[in-house]
């Protein structure tokens, strides 16, 4: 299922492992994590949380490979399915910590930032790059980078896709921590004890008072993505963003 799951303690690790494909995200991996997050809630010993990839990039996106095949319906189930998850990730009352190295493209940016702080190896590239198979930013990314960096910036690095490294991340506000790539792992493990050994019932509910002032709320986004992202399935543009992909080739974009 391409999901670990294991305890350092008081700190529950999640970890992204399907390296070869740098972490992309499948459907039987958005369910496994969103099963792991439940088991997390439920569980009093764990108390804080890091979630990172395996190898050299945290998540390069979602599954292109499978893009192509949703119709409408299928494609608002699969949608539904990655909401849940980000959603689940998002509102769980323990801090998360996200540990980023290498690609955090697409889908890989929601999933950094639905977790409550980023710590980013030096070696971390950022990019909303959904307009290169034709999609619309997805999985709360919209959401997550208004909050963060407000609406001009948001739309730039949505309407660039260009590439953000993590000491211009930091500076945005994208990613709290920039540490070399060797250091990773433990200064995000140390900030997740950190945080687990305070008053983490505090903390839960500081954490409902941030999200309070967010306003759409996150599931009222992810309800329009989906709405969104059925509609663009079914262009010229995203047919032809999953073909250029596959073949390795540029796109040509009609805009239709």
């Amino acid at each position: 299922m391409n999901i670990r799951y294991e305890k350092d303690g008081s700190v529950g690790i999640l970890t992204l492992d399907r390296p070869e494909r740098l972490n992309a995200m499948s459907d039987a991996m958005w369910d496994a994590l969103l099963g792991f997050i439940n088991d997390i809630a439920a569980d009093d010993e764990v108390r804080a949380v890091v979630l990172k990839g395996e190898g050299r990039a945290f998540c390069s996106g979602g599954d292109v490979g499978n893009m192509a095949k949703s119709d409408i319906v299928s494609g608002r189930a699969r949608s539904q399915r990655r909401h849940r998850t980000i959603i689940a990730l998002y509102n769980l009352d323990k801090p998360v910590i996200a540990a980023t190295r290498g690609p955090v493209y697409g889908i890989g940016n929601a999933l950094a930032l639905a977790c409550d702080l980023v710590v980013a190896s030096d070696t971390t590239k950022f990019s909303m790059a959904f307009k290169k198979v034709g999609v619309v930013p997805d999985g709360g990314a919209v959401f997550f980078l208004v909050q963060r960096l407000g609406m001009a910036q948001a739309k730039e690095l949505v309407y660039t896709a260009r590439p953000v490294d993590a000491n211009e991340a930091k500076s945005l506000g994208l990613v709290s921590r920039v540490v070399p790539d060797a250091e990773l792992e433990s200064a995000a493990l140390a900030l997740a004890r950190e945080c687990a050994e305070s008053a983490t019932y505090a903390l839960a509910l500081a954490k409902k008072m941030f999200q309070s002032m967010a306003v759409p709320t996150l599931e009222q986004l992810c309800e329009m993505e989906t709405l969104a992202s059925g509609i663009v399935r079914l262009t010229h543009d995203h047919k032809e963003g999953v073909a250029a992909f596959r073949e390795k080739r540029p796109p040509r974009f009609l805009g239709k």
